[in-house]
């Protein structure tokens, strides 16, 4: 990782490598340099000294007012957050507040970042994992807003899906706790392998609730010795949600079910037009590979080792 500070050239410069994929990191602007750099350390992607080989990924970040604009010609549809996403065949725009990002599949994939002066942390964090993450599926790597761990005892791995607030991090942190490894609490990355779908950790820090708003954000490897492993092969997907009761409880899904709530929990499969077949084949072989189940997370899930006694059976 480099910090360039010489008039007229970029602010910061970084390369980093993931699966095989080498991304290629500049911020424009002084104001960028330090959030840029300390938001990819937070991220599970490896940085590369010396390169041995041309980039396939060149993000850049601009901070200022002047953004380019969006051709109306586009196909135009809301995302989450209040954003806007237009796309047309490789070409790819979004919008979301002061930011705007812009995908062209190039040689190597270029995409450009522009945030206004004094872009808030979550903001610049939403953004710059859009524009990873939307490259990365360029080259088979689909993310998925999911959590991922395996059991020690078998080897299998659970990915534990579902929106913010439905408690993926508190059942992570649970299991970790108990001796399961962990590839992330948030968002992972699911690619084939002959014809095996593979998951690996994105986000490399736990944000877990402290409260009604606040998140505690900590490494669990580092913070509290857990083991973190770079990568598994799904066994069971668990879609989550709260109950405002004592017990938990679980109900099977079919594999047609389980298919559908990961189309939904992956709305890029269906909104990247130029990545959609590519994706959905890969959501098709988890939901044939994994079992799905539906989680009802109660109380008890916060009781120290039940959640580990309670999902070993599915494995």
């Amino acid at each position: 990782m480099e910090v360039i500070q010489v008039s007229g050239r970029p602010a910061f410069q970084a390369f980093f490598a993931v699966a095989g994929r080498l991304l290629f990191i500049e911020s424009l602007d002084h104001e960028l340099s330090n959030p840029v750099k300390l938001l990819f350390a937070g991220w599970q992607l490896t940085p590369v000294s010396v390169p041995d080989k041309s980039p396939d990924i060149h993000i850049r970040f601009f901070c200022g007012k002047q953004q380019p604009r969006v051709p109306s010609v586009l196909n135009q549809f809301e995302i989450a957050g209040g954003g806007q996403c237009y796309t047309n065949g490789g070409e790819l725009y979004l919008t979301l507040r002061d930011a705007l990002l812009h995908l062209r599949e190039t040689q190597p994939v270029a995409v450009d970042v522009w945030l206004a002066p004094g872009p808030g942390d979550v903001l610049l964090a939403t953004v710059a994992s859009f524009a990873v993450c939307a490259a990365l599926r360029r080259f088979g790597m689909f993310d998925l807003h999911s959590a991922g761990l395996v059991q020690p005892e078998s080897g299998k791995s659970v990915v534990i899906v579902g929106p913010s607030g439905s408690g993926k991090s508190t059942l992570a942190l649970q299991l970790a706790q108990a001796g399961w490894a962990y590839l992330s609490d948030d968002e992972l990355l699911l690619s084939l392998n002959g014809g095996v779908v593979e998951a690996r950790g994105f986000r490399s820090f736990f944000a877990v609730s402290s409260g009604a708003v606040l998140k505690h954000c900590f490494e669990p490897d580092i913070a509290l010795g857990l083991k973190r492993v770079s990568q598994a092969s799904p066994g069971v997907v668990l879609f989550t949600g709260l109950r405002d009761a004592s017990t938990s409880r679980f109900s099977r899904l079919t594999q047609a079910e389980g298919m559908m709530r990961l189309i939904r929990a992956c709305p890029w499969a269906t909104y990247d037009t130029s990545i959609a077949s590519a994706n959905l084949e890969v959501l098709s072989a988890l939901a044939k590979q994994a079992v799905a189940v539906e989680l009802f997370a109660g109380r008890d899930l916060l009781q120290p080792g039940y959640a580990a006694e309670l999902l070993a059976d599915l494995n």
